[in-house]
């Protein structure tokens, strides 16, 4: 694992830690948009995903991908779900992978040519545009709003997962998700001391525990319409008794223990952008294989072999 330093390669953890032993992730480097008001035009084709199946992040710009109809316009490439020395690379894994624009061999190689003398964290999702050959964004909470808005005279898909009407609430929800739940099963994994721990896998099954009772009598976060706040959870649920109970020690309860996230995360995985976006495979080869700080010896447990 490493990071990006003027331009070069420099092999170190990528768990980054603020003074009380909190996991501190660094913000991401690309924060540009498409559409009128910028150099990025709308157009069919210009543009390129980056992903990981592994990466939550990741997942929910493939998910946007094709609840948007977008699948004919961006094109995308995948990463191998191992990211160890030199962080993630386009090695192929049971079949599936490579870098299908300029095939390089690693990820910081499409950071590099987007920068030359760039310092960054190397991370997915990176939505590419071939025209300019540098990257637009690599912020997955952007790269999903832009999915939902800029592309829709192309696709003629208006449907709108960020409704004005209900974009206080939406944020409202964004915020405790993130902080404790998709981010939060992270502190807890990569908590450097006990208290850090402690107060990490607390507010992630206070937050749990919320949505769960958000969730009786209803089928989404916010009633019967499907939002980005919904779009933003299921990754981090699908991934959490498989991964994050085990190797990130969010062990309280699982989702299968909660009757209302249960039945929530089935109805999800259920629809077809979901379903055909998720690789359990790529999900715990990653986790248990890259994180060697927590699983030293790559020992990747045969179980649960499915969701619930």
């Amino acid at each position: 694992m490493g990071r990006l330093v003027d331009g070069k390669w420099v092999k170190t953890s990528i768990v980054t830690s603020d003074n009380e032993g909190r996991y501190d992730r660094i913000p991401r480097t690309f924060r540009k948009v498409i559409g009128p008001e910028s150099s990025y035009s709308v157009e069919s084709g210009r543009y390129h995903l980056y992903i990981s199946y592994a990466c939550p992040w990741a997942h929910r710009t493939m998910i946007y991908r094709q609840l948007k109809g977008l699948e004919n316009h961006i094109s995308f490439s995948v990463v191998h779900p191992d990211m160890l020395e030199l962080g993630w690379t386009f090695e192929k894994y049971n079949g599936v992978g490579g870098d299908d624009l300029y095939g390089l061999g690693f990820l910081h190689q499409i950071y590099q040519k987007a920068q030359k003398n760039i310092s960054t964290s190397v991370t997915v999702p990176v939505l590419w545009d071939k025209k300019k050959e540098t990257i637009v964004n690599n912020e997955s909470s952007e790269i999903i709003r832009i999915f939902n808005e800029a592309f829709n005279e192309l696709t003629s898909n208006n449907v709108d997962y960020y409704p004005e009407h209900l974009k206080i609430e939406i944020d409202e929800l964004n915020h405790l998700i993130y902080a404790n739940i998709n981010n939060g099963v992270y502190l807890c994994g990569f908590a450097q001391n006990q208290s850090s721990y402690d107060e990490a896998v607390t507010k992630l099954f206070k937050s749990l525990d919320h949505l769960e009772l958000k969730l009786e009598g209803q089928r989404f976060l916010l009633g019967e319409d499907l939002t980005e706040a919904d779009l933003r959870l299921i990754p981090t649920l699908l991934r959490f008794d498989l991964v994050y109970f085990t190797h990130f020690k969010c062990n309280i309860r699982r989702i299968k223990d909660y009757k209302n996230l249960s039945r929530y995360t089935l109805d999800l995985y259920k629809m077809k952008a979901i379903e055909e976006t998720t690789n359990f495979d790529h999900i715990k080869r990653h986790y248990y294989y890259s994180h060697e700080i927590i699983n030293p010896r790559r020992i990747i447990p045969h179980g649960p072999g499915e969701i619930f």
